[in-house]
C-alpha cells in the first residue's frame, strides 16, 4: 500500500502512516467533527487507539485511510476514507481541516479517489453517507452524480446515503 499516490490537481493522497498521526490530529477540531460520526480524540493518546485500528485494514486492502497533502506546500488538510474496499460497494468518507472548507476540495479528492478506486478493484457503486444537514457534503454526492438511496441514524445525527456510480470506463 506504500505506493498508493492519488494526485488531484491541488492535493496528493497517500496511505496513513504513523508519522502522519501528528499532523492529522492537529487538523481535528469540533468544527469538522459536527458532522461526523465520532468525535474528536482528547489527545494524541486517544488518538493513536484510533489510529492504530486503521493499519491493519490498510495493508489488507479492506479499509484505507488517506492523508490528504496540499500538492504544493505539503500541509495535512485531512482524510479520505475508503471502507469496504473489496466489497463491490466501497463506502466513501471525507473531513477536511476547518480552514480549507469552502474551496471546493471535497468534490475533486471524493472524485480523485473514486476514480482510482474504479480503476483498481471492481465496483458496483459506491456508498457516500452524509448528515442531512450537512448541505455541503450533500452537494459533493450530487456533483458526482449520487442518488439518495436510503437513510442511516447514528447517536449525533441522521445519515443520507446516496449511491455513487464509479468513475472511468472500465466499471458499467
Amino acid at each position: 500500500m506504500s505506493t498508493v499516490e492519488i494526485l488531484s490537481p491541488r492535493t496528493v493522497a497517500r496511505p496513513f502512516t504513523p508519522e502522519d498521526a501528528s499532523e492529522v490530529f492537529a487538523c481535528i477540531s469540533p468544527e469538522i467533527t459536527r458532522f461526523m460520526a465520532w468525535e474528536p480524540p482528547p489527545s494524541m493518546v486517544a488518538f493513536a487507539e484510533v489510529w492504530q485500528t486503521w493499519l491493519p485494514s490498510i495493508e489488507a486492502r479492506t479499509d484505507i485511510h488517506l492523508v490528504v497533502r496540499d500538492r504544493g506546500s505539503g500541509r495535512c488538510l485531512g482524510i479520505v476514507g475508503i471502507h469496504a474496499l473489496q466489497s463491490g460497494r466501497p463506502e466513501l468518507g471525507i473531513w477536511l481541516r476547518y480552514d480549507v472548507h469552502g474551496h471546493g476540495l471535497g468534490r475533486e479528492l471524493i472524485g480523485a479517489v473514486a476514480a482510482w478506486v474504479s480503476a483498481n478493484v471492481p465496483v458496483e457503486y459506491f456508498e457516500y453517507p452524509v448528515a442531512e444537514e450537512n448541505i455541503a457534503s450533500r452537494r459533493i454526492a450530487e456533483a458526482h452524480c449520487g442518488r439518495i438511496m436510503g437513510y442511516r441514524t447514528n447517536s449525533k445525527y441522521r445519515a443520507v446515503v446516496y449511491r455513487l456510480p464509479p468513475i472511468g470506463s472500465q466499471n458499467p
